[in-house]
């Protein structure tokens, strides 16, 4: 399968299957995660596998968006190791870079035969309070990942794309 045709038929998968995701497929997420391309290098991201009963009930205590995935992903900056502009003040990349590596990972978990969601309908400041995360670690989104249950699909809206006109301008 082409980049393309895997980016294409890659979606948010809102329904899971009560299956476990295998530890090597975790593994090749991470591995996605851990090569994406970020801002000088820095690699920033700091990524939390939630995959415990006590750890997705405490997820799902401060998200109705995890879809009852057996495995989330938070996926964090790192303050301390983004990049900050020296010409943009007060820039700091480390979400952008984040998101990079959440990407990679989507399109990893596609890969493998998984479904995810990116999902950033919950308050990063309570999930930093209930994992009792470093005061430089701040969550960016989470990555509700899984096997697609048998009557998962696509949104209506997910072939929906404007036109490449409207997008692009050659300068």
């Amino acid at each position: 399968m082409s980049f393309l045709e895997l980016a294409r038929e890659r979606y948010s998968v809102r329904s899971y299957a009560a299956k476990a995701v295998e530890e090597e497929k975790i593994a090749a997420m991470l591995k996605a995660a851990q090569v994406s391309p970020t801002a000088k290098n820095g690699q920033p991201q700091k990524i939390y596998v939630i995959k415990s009963p006590e750890a997705l009930q405490k997820i799902r205590s401060i998200c109705n968006y995890t879809f009852n995935a057996p495995l989330v992903f938070m996926i964090c900056k790192d303050n301390t190791l983004s990049w900050k502009s020296p010409y943009v003040e007060g820039y700091d990349s480390g979400e952008m870079d984040a998101t990079i590596a959440c990407t990679h990972m989507m399109l990893a978990a596609k890969d493998l035969g998984l479904g995810s969601v990116w999902v950033m309908l919950f308050d990063p400041a309570k999930a930093k309070e209930i994992f009792n995360l470093p005061d430089h670690i701040q969550p960016v989104c989470l990555l509700p990942a899984g096997y697609p249950a048998d009557d998962a699909k696509p949104s209506p809206f997910h072939q929906k794309y404007r036109p490449l006109e409207e997008m692009v301008t050659e300068l």
